[in-house]
């Protein structure tokens, strides 16, 4: 087990979807940002959280697919 572990409060900050929580995390950054109570926190930067995956929000991607499968059956067509 490894020692001196630092535990301690983190902003999460999901910049796509201009969205930020507080927690506490073993995760750190030397970025920083002040909070809403006026305390200055380490942020991490992520690319998706709750507020912008589409499984919590409802809300589904677009994917051209079309252009996927018609590649993959010319490739793997017999014959």
């Amino acid at each position: 087990m490894q020692k001196n572990i630092q535990y301690g409060p983190v902003v999460f900050r999901d910049k796509a979807a201009d969205f930020a929580f507080l927690t506490r995390s073993t995760r750190s950054s030397a970025n920083t940002v002040e909070w809403e109570d006026g305390h200055t926190y380490p942020v991490v930067d992520v690319d998706i959280s709750s507020a912008s995956h589409p499984f919590y929000t409802g809300n589904a991607r677009v994917v051209d697919t079309a252009g996927r499968v018609e590649r993959f059956q010319r490739r793997y067509q017999r014959g």
